[in-house]
């Protein structure tokens, strides 16, 4: 099968093409993502650093599992716009687990045995980039961050945000929080699944503008996310919540936490706390006195295996 041709002229009327589809009110048109490798001049204004990353594993499990490709993108952000600027720093390597690469670990990533054989993260290079930001983001950073913690403690000393439960995809209009499904909904699609493409995607979703505004001005998800690093949350535990409750928790967005039997959530205010304190004791204990357990994290243990200051609360 003879591919297309990729002379200038035929790409623009590729373009052409695409642009007249995309005009017309019953057609959505979807681009390849292109890496942007520097984002150009800001408005000379203060800026922050962030470091987006994403680690392929041969598993789940942090404990007994291992990274097989680390890729990290680090870039200043303008403050004032929410974009990126200048230069895109980028690192990715792979690293042998010294065992093999389950299949289905292989099927997902592309990922072999070979492709890791002998290889090793370069400590030095990952030190000196996430020493350098002021922000780490991954979109689901409840799994990256005991990874790279695990490996690496120098991530144990930054403040993190996760672009997965960090942003309310829902209130933008977006039916899930995926990284391909929101890429797709603004119009790119990429192959999924390889550490350093999925970094570009993410800063490319960061980069774009949310409903939400600023004090009048255009909000990013990069500028979300810098915000709420500010503010800890709070863990809420119902302790011994009756199981017939189960169906109640589990619709208000509680988890359940299999090893400590528990179902749980997280708010961050002292308001949303009180109002969830309401609900759980009208709508889960009956009106009855009950003990809940409360945990309060900072950016800098949110989402790590690290507990934050605990407490109780009486209802």
């Amino acid at each position: 099968m003879s591919e297309f041709p990729r002379s200038s002229e035929t790409q623009m009327n590729f373009e052409d093409m695409a642009m007249q589809l995309a005009a017309h009110p019953d057609y959505k048109v979807k681009r390849r993502l292109v890496p942007i490798l520097n984002f150009g001049p800001g408005t000379g204004g203060p800026t922050k650093r962030i470091l987006v990353l994403d680690t392929e594993t041969t598993g789940l499990d942090w404990h007994a599992e291992s990274i097989i490709e680390l890729a990290m993108l680090a870039v200043d952000v303008d403050l004032q716009t929410g974009q990126p600027v200048g230069e895109v720093e980028i690192y990715e390597d792979f690293e042998d687990p010294g065992r093999p690469i389950p299949a289905e670990i292989t099927k997902l990533t592309g990922i072999t045995s070979q492709d890791v054989k002998g290889q090793k993260l370069n400590e030095a290079k990952i030190k000196d980039m996430v020493a350098r930001a002021d922000l780490i983001v991954a979109h689901n950073a409840v799994f990256d961050r005991p990874f790279v913690e695990n490996r690496l403690e120098v991530f144990e000393h930054k403040a993190w945000a996760c672009s997965f439960a960090g942003i309310d995809w829902k209130a933008e209009g977006l039916g899930s929080a995926k990284l391909e499904f929101l890429c797709s909904e603004l119009g790119w699609f990429y192959d999924a699944h390889r550490a350093q493409i999925d970094c570009h995607a993410l800063l490319r979703v960061l980069s774009s503008p949310l409903k939400a505004s600023s004090e009048g001005k255009p909000l990013t998800g990069l500028l979300q996310l810098f915000k709420s690093s500010e503010n800890a949350r709070t863990i809420l535990r119902a302790f011994g919540s009756p199981f017939e409750t189960k169906d109640k928790l589990k619709a208000r967005g509680y988890r359940w936490d299999a090893e400590a039997r528990v179902w749980y959530t997280a708010v961050k205010s002292a308001e949303a706390l009180d109002a969830e304190a309401e609900w759980l004791k009208t709508e889960v204990y009956s009106g009855r006195s009950a003990r809940i357990g409360l945990e309060i994290q900072d950016s800098w243990v949110q989402f790590s295996s690290r507990s934050g200051k605990s407490g109780d609360r009486v209802l």
